[in-house]
């Protein structure tokens, strides 16, 4: 699949979190990453300007769950991860176990976070609300000064700085 759309995002007062890659094919958004800089000039799509909108009204606190076209290139198994973390409720949290345990997958943890480590799709798949089973933030493609952000976000805590 070509990505044929090509966008760029930058949240709303959130200079920490600094830019968001959209990036999109006929069928839906394939990439939602955290980058530092645009590479390229942007290539909007009907895709990338829903995902624009919806991702405002995410970090206005108007929205708790998204509604987009989405094709993640991935394995089968990589796909039923990402759509079990699609299922986190907004503010929760859950372990790599549970979500092992949850795809019948028991003593899958390290599948299942090799899977979550390679989400595409940051935020609107929650990759962000999976935690160790200790109940402390683990690791996190786009760093854990990010995720601890966006958990506090969803927590209705003052967002802070990233150190």
């Amino acid at each position: 699949m070509t990505d044929h759309a090509l966008d760029y995002y930058r949240p709303p007062e959130s200079d920490a979190l600094g830019l968001i890659r959209l990036r999109a094919s006929a069928d839906g958004l394939t990439e939602i990453a955290f980058v530092m800089e645009a590479e390229e000039p942007a290539r909007p799509s009907a895709a990338t300007e829903q995902a624009r909108a919806q991702l405002d009204e995410y970090f206005a606190g108007a929205r708790h769950a998204f509604d987009l076209p989405l094709a993640p290139e991935g394995t089968d198994f990589q796909r039923r991860v990402w759509q079990a973390l699609a299922d986190i409720p907004f503010g929760e949290t859950r372990c790599y176990a549970e979500i092992a345990e949850q795809l019948h997958c028991r003593g899958g943890q390290r599948a299942v976070g090799a899977a979550n480590g390679r989400n595409p799709l940051a935020i609107v798949v929650p990759c962000h609300r999976v935690i160790g089973s200790d109940g402390r933030l683990t690791g996190y493609a786009a760093g854990l000064g990010r995720k601890q952000w966006l958990l506090a976000h969803e927590a209705g805590e003052v967002p802070f700085a990233l150190t």
